[in-house]
């Protein structure tokens, strides 16, 4: 099936299957292997990707549904001169990652979670995050890179 779609900011067109998974094509068909697949089972939140602004786990997501959507993936979050977004930053900043198999999903997850509470709090951010999981930290560092990275975006929306 071809399907049509915005993929970091350029429109595609690509031959799918029906049973592909969104995951697999930005992986295998698009190089963009950002996107990590750590449990096939929609539990690690390792493969998240925006669809239409919103976070979805890409491992569970069929291709076939975008037709006409706008996908990002961590690679697209940067702005197109390369500059980190604000989250991606913070995480940088405040050492929100160990061996980073597990980051570029929480940071997809961290940008839609704050674009619905901008001022959040520790607990909030918890909460936020709980369908990602990191093997390696124990997400002291991963609150307050979500925190800064909150703050980031508050301030660059102002300015």
């Amino acid at each position: 099936m071809l399907i049509r779609f915005v993929l970091n900011r350029k429109p595609v067109s690509i031959d799918v299957e029906p049973f592909d998974l969104l995951a697999d094509v930005v992986r295998e068909k698009f190089g963009l292997t950002g996107t990590h697949i750590g449990c096939d089972t929609s539990q690690c939140g390792a493969c998240v990707v925006h669809v239409d602004g919103r976070s979805i786990k890409s491992c569970s997501t069929l291709a076939v549904t975008l037709e006409g959507a706008t996908v990002t993936t961590i690679e697209g979050l940067a702005s197109p001169a390369g500059k980190l977004h604000p989250m991606q930053q913070a995480f940088h900043d405040q050492h929100g990652l160990q061996c980073g198999f597990c980051t570029p999903g929480m940071v997809m997850s961290a940008v839609d979670f704050v674009s619905t509470h901008p001022d959040p709090t520790p607990a909030e951010v918890c909460t936020g995050i709980e369908g990602n999981f990191c093997r390696c930290t124990g997400y002291q560092n991963i609150v307050k890179s979500v925190m800064a990275g909150a703050a980031a975006m508050q301030s660059a929306q102002k300015g």
